[in-house]
Protein backbone atom coordinates (compact mmCIF):
# COMPACT_ATOMS: atom_id res chain seq x y z
CA UNK A 1 0.00 0.00 0.00
CA UNK A 2 1.49 3.38 -0.94
CA UNK A 3 1.64 6.09 1.40
CA UNK A 4 1.12 9.58 0.79
CA UNK A 5 3.82 12.02 0.49
CA UNK A 6 2.66 13.78 3.79
CA UNK A 7 2.68 10.58 5.76
CA UNK A 8 6.05 9.73 4.64
CA UNK A 9 7.54 13.14 6.11
CA UNK A 10 9.24 12.71 10.08
CA UNK A 11 7.31 14.60 12.32
CA UNK A 12 9.16 16.62 14.43
CA UNK A 13 8.15 18.41 17.65
CA UNK A 14 7.83 22.05 17.47
CA UNK A 15 11.04 23.45 19.26
CA UNK A 16 9.76 25.54 22.60
CA UNK A 17 10.73 28.99 21.90
CA UNK A 18 12.10 31.42 25.17
CA UNK A 19 9.32 31.23 28.13
CA UNK A 20 9.23 34.50 30.26
CA UNK A 21 6.91 34.54 32.89
CA UNK A 22 5.41 38.01 33.55
CA UNK A 23 3.35 39.65 36.40
CA UNK A 24 0.02 41.03 35.27
CA UNK A 25 0.53 44.27 36.37
CA UNK A 26 3.34 44.38 34.05
CA UNK A 27 0.63 44.38 31.15
CA UNK A 28 0.63 48.25 31.68
CA UNK A 29 3.67 48.80 30.06
CA UNK A 30 4.98 47.99 26.78
CA UNK A 31 7.31 45.25 28.05
CA UNK A 32 5.63 41.97 27.18
CA UNK A 33 4.58 43.34 23.80
CA UNK A 34 8.38 43.89 22.75
CA UNK A 35 9.40 40.48 23.85
CA UNK A 36 6.85 38.86 22.48
CA UNK A 37 8.22 40.98 18.95
CA UNK A 38 11.41 39.19 19.89
CA UNK A 39 10.01 35.96 20.03
CA UNK A 40 9.68 35.15 23.81
CA UNK A 41 6.73 32.72 24.70
CA UNK A 42 4.14 35.28 27.05
CA UNK A 43 2.85 33.50 30.28
CA UNK A 44 1.06 36.14 32.29
CA UNK A 45 1.13 35.13 36.13
CA UNK A 46 0.66 36.84 38.95
CA UNK A 47 4.19 37.51 40.76
CA UNK A 48 4.75 37.30 44.35
CA UNK A 49 7.90 38.20 43.61
CA UNK A 50 9.78 40.10 40.92
CA UNK A 51 8.37 41.00 37.68
CA UNK A 52 9.81 38.78 35.30
CA UNK A 53 11.08 35.15 35.69
CA UNK A 54 13.35 33.60 33.35
CA UNK A 55 14.89 30.77 34.80
CA UNK A 56 15.01 28.76 38.04
CA UNK A 57 18.17 31.01 39.45
CA UNK A 58 16.93 34.59 37.86
CA UNK A 59 14.32 36.99 38.10
CA UNK A 60 13.57 40.64 36.88
CA UNK A 61 12.28 43.71 39.07
CA UNK A 62 11.70 46.39 36.30
CA UNK A 63 11.33 49.93 37.73
CA UNK A 64 10.66 53.05 35.52
CA UNK A 65 13.17 55.56 37.36
CA UNK A 66 9.96 57.55 38.77
CA UNK A 67 9.08 54.75 40.67
CA UNK A 68 13.09 53.81 42.01
CA UNK A 69 12.98 57.01 43.05
CA UNK A 70 9.32 56.38 44.78
CA UNK A 71 10.29 53.26 45.89
CA UNK A 72 13.29 54.89 48.03
CA UNK A 73 10.85 57.58 49.33
CA UNK A 74 8.66 55.80 50.72
CA UNK A 75 10.61 52.55 52.14
CA UNK A 76 9.96 49.92 49.14
CA UNK A 77 13.02 49.45 47.77
CA UNK A 78 15.19 47.44 50.20
CA UNK A 79 12.26 45.59 51.76
CA UNK A 80 11.59 44.27 47.73
CA UNK A 81 15.46 43.71 46.81
CA UNK A 82 15.58 41.54 50.27
CA UNK A 83 12.31 39.15 49.11
CA UNK A 84 13.75 39.26 45.58
CA UNK A 85 17.30 38.16 47.08
CA UNK A 86 15.94 35.33 50.00
CA UNK A 87 13.92 33.92 46.39
CA UNK A 88 16.01 33.85 43.91
CA UNK A 89 20.08 33.10 43.63
CA UNK A 90 20.79 35.69 40.76
CA UNK A 91 18.13 38.36 40.91
CA UNK A 92 18.66 41.51 38.30
CA UNK A 93 17.37 44.89 38.88
CA UNK A 94 16.74 47.16 35.56
CA UNK A 95 15.80 51.01 36.06
CA UNK A 96 14.53 52.40 33.21
CA UNK A 97 14.75 55.75 32.42
CA UNK A 98 16.31 58.91 33.30
CA UNK A 99 16.91 59.02 37.36
CA UNK A 100 18.18 62.27 37.96
CA UNK A 101 16.45 65.74 37.85
CA UNK A 102 12.74 64.06 37.36
CA UNK A 103 12.03 64.72 40.99
CA UNK A 104 13.01 66.64 43.90
CA UNK A 105 15.22 63.50 45.48
CA UNK A 106 19.08 64.40 45.92
CA UNK A 107 21.28 62.70 43.52
CA UNK A 108 23.36 61.69 46.59
CA UNK A 109 20.37 59.36 47.86
CA UNK A 110 19.65 58.20 44.80
CA UNK A 111 23.08 57.04 44.24
CA UNK A 112 23.26 55.77 47.66
CA UNK A 113 20.18 53.74 46.98
CA UNK A 114 22.12 52.10 43.85
CA UNK A 115 25.19 51.35 45.60
CA UNK A 116 23.08 49.78 48.34
CA UNK A 117 21.26 47.37 46.02
CA UNK A 118 24.75 46.39 44.24
CA UNK A 119 27.14 46.46 47.28
CA UNK A 120 24.45 45.21 50.25
CA UNK A 121 21.94 43.05 48.66
CA UNK A 122 24.50 41.83 46.27
CA UNK A 123 21.92 42.30 42.91
CA UNK A 124 23.11 43.94 39.71
CA UNK A 125 21.74 46.50 38.38
CA UNK A 126 21.13 47.33 34.63
CA UNK A 127 19.49 50.67 33.12
CA UNK A 128 17.93 50.85 30.10
CA UNK A 129 16.62 53.93 27.97
CA UNK A 130 12.94 52.33 27.18
CA UNK A 131 10.29 49.59 27.24
CA UNK A 132 11.89 48.21 24.21
CA UNK A 133 15.48 48.00 25.48
CA UNK A 134 14.38 46.74 28.70
CA UNK A 135 12.70 43.53 26.73
CA UNK A 136 16.14 43.73 24.52
CA UNK A 137 17.68 42.83 28.53
CA UNK A 138 15.01 40.71 29.53
CA UNK A 139 14.92 38.52 26.32
CA UNK A 140 19.29 37.92 25.96
CA UNK A 141 19.00 36.79 29.96
CA UNK A 142 16.46 34.64 29.28
CA UNK A 143 18.23 32.71 26.08
CA UNK A 144 21.15 32.93 27.61
CA UNK A 145 19.65 31.06 30.91
CA UNK A 146 17.30 28.47 29.04
CA UNK A 147 19.28 27.74 26.14
CA UNK A 148 23.33 28.12 27.35
CA UNK A 149 23.17 27.24 30.97
CA UNK A 150 19.93 24.84 30.47
CA UNK A 151 17.97 26.54 33.28
CA UNK A 152 14.19 25.92 33.61
CA UNK A 153 11.34 28.47 34.27
CA UNK A 154 9.74 28.06 37.70
CA UNK A 155 8.17 30.33 39.95
CA UNK A 156 9.91 31.11 43.75
CA UNK A 157 7.99 32.79 46.87
CA UNK A 158 4.39 31.50 45.35
CA UNK A 159 1.95 32.07 48.60
CA UNK A 160 -0.03 28.85 46.95
CA UNK A 161 0.33 25.30 49.09
CA UNK A 162 3.08 23.40 47.12
CA UNK A 163 2.63 19.83 46.17
CA UNK A 164 4.35 16.70 47.66
CA UNK A 165 6.70 16.10 44.71
CA UNK A 166 7.53 20.51 44.97
CA UNK A 167 7.95 20.11 48.41
CA UNK A 168 10.63 16.60 47.78
CA UNK A 169 11.80 18.87 45.01
CA UNK A 170 12.78 21.28 47.14
CA UNK A 171 14.27 19.64 49.61
CA UNK A 172 17.16 17.71 47.00
CA UNK A 173 17.26 21.60 45.52
CA UNK A 174 18.64 22.77 48.98
CA UNK A 175 21.86 20.43 48.02
CA UNK A 176 25.31 22.31 46.90
CA UNK A 177 24.67 22.70 42.97
CA UNK A 178 21.66 20.87 42.23
CA UNK A 179 18.87 22.58 39.96
CA UNK A 180 15.63 21.60 40.01
CA UNK A 181 16.48 19.63 36.64
CA UNK A 182 18.95 17.54 38.63
CA UNK A 183 16.62 17.05 41.52
CA UNK A 184 14.40 15.64 39.31
CA UNK A 185 17.17 13.70 38.24
CA UNK A 186 17.99 12.39 41.52
CA UNK A 187 14.57 11.61 42.79
CA UNK A 188 13.84 9.41 39.89
CA UNK A 189 16.93 7.61 40.45
CA UNK A 190 17.00 6.90 43.59
CA UNK A 191 12.73 6.99 44.38
CA UNK A 192 12.85 9.05 47.69
CA UNK A 193 13.92 12.19 49.27
CA UNK A 194 15.54 9.85 52.16
CA UNK A 195 17.55 7.27 49.52
CA UNK A 196 18.91 10.81 47.86
CA UNK A 197 20.12 11.79 51.55
CA UNK A 198 21.68 8.24 52.16
CA UNK A 199 23.21 7.57 48.82
CA UNK A 200 27.30 6.80 48.77
CA UNK A 201 29.54 9.09 46.48
CA UNK A 202 29.40 6.56 44.33
CA UNK A 203 25.69 5.80 43.95
CA UNK A 204 25.43 9.82 43.71
CA UNK A 205 27.76 9.29 40.53
CA UNK A 206 25.49 7.01 38.89
CA UNK A 207 23.11 9.99 37.85
CA UNK A 208 23.71 12.12 34.94
CA UNK A 209 25.35 15.75 35.96
CA UNK A 210 26.94 14.38 39.79
CA UNK A 211 30.95 13.86 39.13
CA UNK A 212 33.12 13.17 42.02
CA UNK A 213 33.58 16.76 43.39
CA UNK A 214 29.50 17.27 43.84
CA UNK A 215 29.15 14.00 45.05
CA UNK A 216 31.81 14.70 47.25
CA UNK A 217 30.39 18.22 48.19
CA UNK A 218 26.50 16.95 48.53
CA UNK A 219 27.81 14.50 51.16
CA UNK A 220 29.59 17.25 53.00
CA UNK A 221 26.77 19.26 53.60
CA UNK A 222 24.76 15.83 54.59
CA UNK A 223 26.91 14.22 56.46
CA UNK A 224 28.98 17.60 58.36
CA UNK A 225 27.78 18.10 62.43
CA UNK A 226 25.54 21.67 62.47
CA UNK A 227 27.92 24.22 63.87
CA UNK A 228 25.74 27.39 64.78
CA UNK A 229 26.70 30.69 63.70
CA UNK A 230 26.67 34.35 65.16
Amino acid sequence: EEVGEEQQKPQFAKKRGIVVYVDSRELKSQVPKHLKDLGSEIQVKTLDIGDYVVSEDVAVERKSANDFIQSIIDGRLFEQMGRLKEAYMRPVLIVEGQLYGIRNVHPNAIRGALAAVALDWGIPLLFSNDARETAQFIYLIAKREQEERKKEVSLRGEKKALTLGERQRLIVEGLPNVSATLAKRLLKHFGSVESVFTATEEELMEVEGIGEKKAKEIRRVITAPYVEED
